[in-house]
């Protein structure tokens, strides 16, 4: 149920962090990946990683807020593999700040990424899509979707607002597209050591042992612990399940 031999995924914010991370997942699992970021370097890296182990990958610069790079870009990709069988939607940023302290330019730079970057990948993914009458997309949302962090130390109302407009847009995709034998799933993640947040969550002593005292299960994520989850929802294992946020926290959201 979860093999994923002859399926072809396509990853956003695959040159490193969780992108790379299910990059590599996929993989292991069979699929062909296309590989999408800004940094190509190190999309080659991951690249030839993939390749080491036997299946195919391609990677292509791109920028997910750019239309015209992320239409040539999903074309170059199916006129490659001749289908697209599924899409995690992993790009993203977070930007410190609440709205009171916020410019304008920044809340931008968070919708931006975190949303206007997820609808243009999916609306150009979810035509191929649509002809093949087959579909896994998997939208990489927050724990921040759900609940917000009180403390003083790391205020981000721009990434609330964003990741919760991740699971609105999910439940509408899933809605409209079902029909078409698309599943489209949204992961809320916790808080997972990545390089955006090794820059500044984990550099806050004060917020990780508030984070750790909290959690029921007493730490953050560690590497490699949401591709269960993305494989699952990646692949047949899922066939039924359709417009849902599943929260990988350790169980934070509960207490």
């Amino acid at each position: 149920m979860f093999n994923l031999s002859g399926k072809v995924a396509v990853v956003t914010g695959a040159s490193s962090g969780l992108g790379r991370e299910a990059a590599i997942a996929y993989a292991k699992a069979g699929a062909s990946v296309v590989l999408l970021a800004r940094r190509f370097e190190l999309l080659k890296e991951v690249a030839e990683e993939i390749q080491t182990m036997g299946c195919e990958a391609l990677p292509i610069e791109m920028d997910v807020t750019d239309e015209k790079q992320v239409e040539f870009s999903i074309r170059k990709a199916y006129n490659y593999f001749g289908h697209i069988d599924i899409l995690l939607n992993n790009a993203g940023i977070a930007v410190a700040g609440g709205v009171d302290s916020l410019t304008v330019e920044n809340f931008d730079k968070s919708m931006n990424v975190n949303v206007k970057g997820l609808f243009l990948v999916s609306k150009y993914v979810v035509r191929h899509m649509i002809e093949n009458n087959y579909g896994k997309i998997v939208n990489i949302s927050s724990i921040n979707a759900e609940i917000a962090d009180k403390s003083d130390l790391f205020i981000r109302h721009s990434y609330n607002a964003s990741k919760a407009a991740v699971v609105g847009l999910t439940k509408g995709m899933a809605a409209s597209y079902g029909k078409y034998n698309i599943t489209t799933n949204a992961i809320g993640p916790g808080l997972f050591e990545s390089e955006m947040t090794e820059k500044s969550l984990f550099k806050s002593n004060d917020f990780l042992n508030m984070y750790n005292t909290a959690n029921p299960m007493s730490r953050t994520g560690k590497h490699g612990e949401l591709n269960g989850t993305i494989l699952y929802l990646s692949s047949e294992a899922s066939s039924y399940t359709n417009g849902q946020l599943i929260i990988i926290d350790g169980g934070m959201s509960i207490i």
